[in-house]
């Protein structure tokens, strides 16, 4: 099967049952915005705008594991943001539903900005100049992709298995010429993927992260215990620093001493350019999202140095919305972040990503498991119940939050966030 057919099998028939159907059963939209303008935002709304489900590289090991901690830790919205597929989305919003928890659907696409990179300035990846992560939120148009849409995925999808291929086969030759047959090449990779979360071989797309642990788990089954140390010091050409029953550890070692630049074992990769990040983003119906990263690294980002200027930055690009990952910030600059950027008429949310095999709560915190600050909180719940309203009224057929621009930003939040308690409370009053 191509990438392209791979790619447009997620368009269906209409009279399927759709991941974003249980919307249109809050009532009428004149109904919802009638009660919108009578509703207090919730002041006790637990939240997650951004997790990765499998087969994405993430802590989960199921769907309904991901809602399933979701639900006993109550939390009451999960926003998932896979890397281009969506065929888990249909079975994520039914199982959110059986558990009362409500379901929202992003993505997340990788672009290269080239005057960037040339000017050695980084974004939001500390490690690769004009490499820039976006995020699209409250995605609507998944599964029944415009042509457009489904041209961009295939052309994305495309560029990652060449480059997954081609790393993996450096891979297998590296371990190989160290004394370690591992039989690993993509296909083998994603067959463990397939088994790990019984999913299709269609609907894995295959990060470094699961090259990184098939290598690893191969790794440990055929080297004994007290001979890993050796075994990793001759592959990395130092003395890992994890010890030798580390798992999760031996993988990230694995990443940054083999996969990365400059390592025996990179392979470049091939980006769509930003426009073409959001163009995928509008296509799918969602909106465009910068994710901050502040101190999120030991240096910040030029791009996001001073604040005052990444605002400006985000109005040149029309960004309406930004994520933070609070886990990686300290609750000083959390704050200084969020304040500003909502001041300045942009709505934020807030997210966990679970990209990793750790197992982090799912309502967000900031590093070291302290609370976010009051203040923040409350731009977060709101950034939230924006999103809540676009899903809403773009799975109803109407204009979502990157239409409405005639009003202005504040206005804009404020009616969106409202539109987005009173479905709120429709939904959790019928659970």
């Amino acid at each position: 099967m191509s990438v392209l057919q791979m790619i447009t099998r997620n368009i269906v028939d209409k009279t399927t049952t759709q991941a974003t159907d249980f919307m249109k059963s809050f009532g009428s939209l004149e109904e919802v915005l009638a009660k919108a303008g009578d509703v207090q935002l919730p002041e006790s709304l637990t939240y997650n705008a951004h997790i990765h489900l499998p087969p994405n590289f993430s802590a989960f090991e199921t769907v309904e594991q991901a809602v399933q901690i979701a639900a006993d830790e109550g939390v009451q919205i999960v926003g998932c943001g896979n890397y281009y597929d969506f065929s888990v989305y249909q079975q994520f919003s039914q199982s959110a539903q059986n558990k009362g928890v409500f379901p929202l659907f992003g993505t997340e696409a990788i672009a290269l900005e080239t005057d960037l990179q040339q000017q050695n300035i980084r974004i939001n990846d500390p490690g690769n100049p004009g490499k820039y992560y976006i995020c699209g939120k409250g995605i609507s148009q998944f599964e029944t992709l415009t042509e457009r849409a489904a041209e961009l995925l295939s052309t994305i999808r495309n560029n990652d298995a060449l480059r997954m291929r081609e790393m993996t086969a450096k891979m297998s030759e590296v371990f190989k010429k160290h004394g370690i047959d591992t039989g690993l090449d993509d296909l083998t990779v994603i067959e463990r993927v397939v088994k790990r979360h019984g999913c299709s071989s269609e609907m894995v797309t295959l990060q470094e992260r699961h090259l990184a642990q098939a290598f690893q788990e191969v790794f440990f089954d055929k080297i004994p215990s007290d001979q890993r140390i050796q075994k990793l010091t001759d592959l990395y050409g130092q003395i890992p620093k994890s010890a030798p029953y580390e798992a999760v550890g031996t993988q990230n070692e694995i990443r940054s001493h083999l996969m990365k630049a400059g390592k025996s074992c990179f392979v470049p990769e091939t980006f769509i350019n930003l426009a073409q990040a959001k163009e995928l983003i509008i296509e799918l119906g969602g909106i465009p999202c910068y994710p901050v990263l502040a101190d999120g690294s030991k240096q910040r980002c030029e791009y996001e140095t001073p604040v005052e200027k990444l605002i400006e930055t985000l109005k040149t690009n029309n960004y309406k919305m930004v994520e933070l990952i609070p886990i990686r910030n300290s609750p000083g600059v959390l704050t200084e972040y969020v304040m500003a950027i909502r001041q300045a008429g942009i709505a934020v949310v807030a997210g966990t990503e679970h990209n990793t095999l750790d197992l982090l709560p799912i309502q967000p915190t900031c590093a070291a498991g302290q609370p976010i600050p009051e203040a923040v909180n409350s731009i977060f719940v709101e950034g939230i119940c924006v999103l809540v309203a676009h899903a809403f009224l773009k799975a109803s057929g109407k204009a979502g939050f990157m239409e409405a621009c005639q009003e202005a930003p504040n206005n804009r939040i404020d009616h969106f966030s409202r539109i987005g308690a009173a479905v709120l409370k429709r939904y959790f009053d019928k659970v």
